[in-house]
């Protein structure tokens, strides 16, 4: 297992470091900040508090320290979270600033909800052994993208794989890739798919979290381009594949041939998908 952990540590307030460093750093798996309250450490699904309240000035410091103002965190801000260093994924939650029915950011924060990346190198051997393309199907913090980036680099060993990072939580600095791995950053996945399969030949194209019927529709497009393609999914079976309505098309037209359904224990099942 591998965690950036010096990054997590660095966008953290001084006074809530050291506290953090003795009791999470080898099972700390949420981080809540939420104003006037006690900070709480998820710990493989168990709470702790510690004592002192967090105040505004800490909210500013971790997103001001995670963002380095930078703009592409500005503009996924306006979608909830920022991708810090080392890939940890920050939710925001407080009041939002809205311009004609779109939010295009959060004016007063309330809460963060720090998710630490850990990566776990081999995980992903025996996926890369099932055939065509793979959808990795799980609830929130089961390991998605966890499972999806070593199944990446261990395709990346013997052939040409492309990805599109749109948070960067895939491939953050630090991360091996492995040598036949390129990654675009920062790119929304609809875009991303065309730029890499008209510049890179790839023969593989990963995306991480189909949400909107735009990425859905990118991928039907790169299927019928030839490309082998990887992805996640939010969903539990393959029924939740088959019924919901931006996954509906990808199955209608058969797009992957292999699910990878995750357990909430990050354990996961094989399934095949018939022609």
């Amino acid at each position: 297992m591998m965690c950036a952990w010096k990054s997590l540590l660095s966008i953290l307030p001084p006074n809530l470091r050291a506290d953090v460093d003795r009791l999470g750093k080898d099972s700390l798996q949420e981080l809540r900040l939420r104003l006037g309250s006690p900070a709480e450490l998820v710990l493989n699904g168990d709470s702790r508090f510690l004592s002192a309240e967090v105040r505004r000035e800490d909210l500013s410091y971790c997103v001001n320290a995670a963002s380095r103002y930078s703009p592409w965190a500005a503009a996924t801000a306006a979608e909830g979270y920022i991708t810090a260093p080392g890939g940890h994924r920050i939710g925001l939650c407080g009041e939002v600033v809205c311009q004609e029915g779109t939010v295009t950011g959060i004016r007063e924060l309330s809460s963060l909800c720090i998710r630490v990346a850990r990566d776990y190198p081999g995980i992903g051997k025996r996926a890369a052994q099932c055939g065509g393309s793979i959808l990795i199907l799980g609830a929130p913090g089961w390991g998605k993208t966890t499972l999806l980036r070593d199944l990446i680099r261990q395709l990346g060993q013997r052939e040409p794989v492309s990805v599109v990072d749109e948070r960067g939580e895939l491939f953050p600095q630090g991360l091996e890739r492995s040598r036949r791995v390129d990654v675009l950053i920062g790119c929304p996945k609809p875009a991303g798919i065309g730029m890499l399969l008209r510049a890179m030949g790839p023969k593989s194209i990963a995306v991480d979290e189909i949400t909107a019927e735009p990425d859905a529709r990118a991928l039907l497009w790169a299927a019928n381009c030839g490309v082998r393609l990887l992805a996640t999914a939010h969903g539990t079976s393959a029924a939740d594949y088959r019924r919901r309505s931006v996954y509906r098309p990808l199955y209608e037209h058969g797009v992957f041939q292999t699910l990878l359904i995750l357990r909430s224990d990050k354990s996961y099942f094989v399934e095949r998908l018939e022609p």
